[in-house]
């Protein structure tokens, strides 16, 4: 390529101009860019800009979303847990993200988001047994009158109904203590640990 006058400058585009700076830039597009290797930013005048294929999330990202309990966003991409604090946890423990899942992205990325993922989840498979946080949400079973409203809002997919009992049981490895549940609930069944309505008024009765 290089024998036949292509030119390659290793970068990154930041945008592209029509608004010439001198002579030479005229009824030209500019590509505005920064010369890594040089360490400065470059103007380079071209007749044409080709743009590459945008990256897309996969087709079956909703399927696969759905059974890992992973959330997606507008964009189709998996959303991790925080992005700063987790970036590579999802909202179902045990799941983590890592490439082009999460978004575009290029390979030394990629290989240091995998070997993170792949250390947390060894972490886990190491330890033999699972920590649950004591701030999680629990239906009370004499309560419940089995309607199901909290089912639907559980953004950790952590509630499920017991055919048996007619009632919904949280499923503590999974659930999150976000209290989603605990503040629909119109029979007030579902409560979070530690922070039920009693224990909350007692607290604002202490402050005043």
């Amino acid at each position: 390529c290089q024998e036949e006058g292509t030119i390659f400058i290793r970068g990154k585009v930041a945008q592209i101009s029509d608004k010439p700076k001198d002579s030479s830039e005229e009824g030209k597009l500019i590509a505005i860019a920064e010369d890594t290797l040089l360490g400065e930013g470059v103007r380079v005048p071209v007749d044409m800009v080709i743009l590459c294929t945008a990256v897309e999330a996969r087709e079956d990202a909703v399927d696969v979303g759905r059974v890992f309990g992973v959330n997606q966003g507008a964009d189709g991409f998996f959303l991790e847990e925080h992005p700063k604090l987790g970036p590579l946890n999802t909202a179902t423990e045990g799941v983590f993200l890592c490439g082009c899942c999460q978004k575009p992205m290029d390979i030394p990325d990629t290989v240091s988001q995998a070997s993170g993922a792949a250390v947390k989840a060894l972490s886990l498979a190491t330890k033999g047994r699972v920590d649950i946080a004591p701030t999680i949400s629990y239906i009370d079973p004499d309560v419940c009158v089995g309607c199901k409203t909290c089912i639907p809002l559980c953004p950790y997919t952590a509630i499920e109904f017991d055919d048996r009992r007619q009632i919904s049981v949280v499923n503590e490895a999974i659930c999150k203590g976000c209290g989603s549940c605990s503040g629909v609930c119109p029979s007030g069944a579902a409560q979070s640990k530690h922070f039920t309505k009693k224990q909350i008024f007692a607290e604002i009765g202490g402050i005043f």
